[in-house]
């Protein structure tokens, strides 16, 4: 079993428009769709569309429509307590451009922020995988992923971590890291330094070094898998055995809103399933640009993977 943990859960509101955003102009968009939504409910979403099984962890008050959401997602859920669920507003252009804007969240107290660690905890003992995900609530300390990664260990869980800003500057310290990590080109540069720009760049032009060093520089201290995701080039594995690169797939890109959900989700389904490191590698890109390829907030099932048309090369 995987469990997702969204400790900062969402109503993501998706709305298109067939033209570019303008400042200060006036945009017709289509009807909104609203989704429950969050990091770790989103790869629950995936996980569930592959049949593996999942439990999606976060907090929510009761009777909330964000519940209903989770409900008609068909997901295997536990919500513990919590005074409110932000709105997130998404907007998608034409050609997949995405612009979102994000609420910080309902603040948890100290009493609800320990039933969510004593739930997660607990479920870990019956987790081949804990994936940690997203923002953390306001008034959350930055550590507090950092903090429970020995915790889980203890339970005997390996653990996925997805996340930026603060809460990821904290591993830059930590005492224990997590056995994978999947940060996008800026993310990586955030924790070990570099510019997030020019490593993707470097790899729109074939030149791995800069990304591979900057992987490395994690699986050093003991990441046992970094996943980097590179936007629309793909995706690099690093591992202490070696690195692979996957090149994307062609698509038609209509909404990037969840695919790295959708990558980290692929990865996990295919270790899951016995996948070596670099098979696993080829089904995190075939399922993000899945994804890319649907609008809004879209799930990807196996149909969807291109996994023929994603490639996949060892890097020397």
């Amino acid at each position: 079993m995987i469990v997702t943990l969204t400790a900062n859960p969402s109503i993501d509101r998706t709305v298109t428009i067939d033209a570019p955003v303008t400042r200060g102009a006036v945009h017709r968009v289509s009807a909104p769709t609203d989704l429950a939504a969050g990091k770790g409910a989103n790869v629950s979403r995936v996980l569930r569309a592959a049949g593996v099984k999942s439990l999606a962890i976060f907090p929510a008050p009761r009777g909330h429509e964000y519940l209903a959401g989770i409900e008609a997602h068909g997901l295997t859920a536990l919500a513990t307590p919590a005074d409110g669920v932000r709105t997130n507003l998404t907007i998608t252009e034409a050609d997949g451009t995405t612009t979102k804007f994000n609420q910080p969240g309902a603040a948890l107290s100290a009493t609800q922020l320990a039933a969510l660690e004593d739930s997660l905890i607990e479920a870990a003992a019956d987790a081949d995988w804990v994936v940690l995900a997203g923002s953390l609530p306001p008034g959350v300390a930055p550590e507090w992923y950092a903090s429970l990664v020995a915790r889980l260990h203890d339970a005997g869980a390996r653990v996925a971590v997805d996340t930026s800003g603060a809460p990821l500057a904290a591993f830059a310290t930590a005492a224990t890291m997590p056995d994978l990590m999947k940060p996008n080109a800026h993310e990586l540069a955030e924790l070990v330094g570099g510019n997030g720009d020019a490593l993707e760049a470097a790899v729109a032009h074939g030149d791995f070094a800069s990304v591979r060093d900057a992987a490395g520089r994690l699986v050093r201290r003991g990441v046992a898998m970094v996943l980097t995701t590179l936007g629309a080039a793909g995706a690099l594995l690093s591992t202490a055995e070696g690195d692979w690169f996957a090149a994307s797939p062609p698509i038609t890109p209509r909404s990037t809103v969840g695919a790295g959900d959708s990558s980290l989700a692929g990865f996990l389904i295919a270790l899951s399933n016995g996948a070596n490191a670099a098979e696993a590698l080829r089904h995190a890109v075939a399922s993000g640009s899945a994804a890319t390829a649907l609008a809004g907030t879209g799930v990807p099932t196996p149909a969807d993977l291109d996994l023929d048309g994603t490639t996949v090369t060892p890097l020397d």
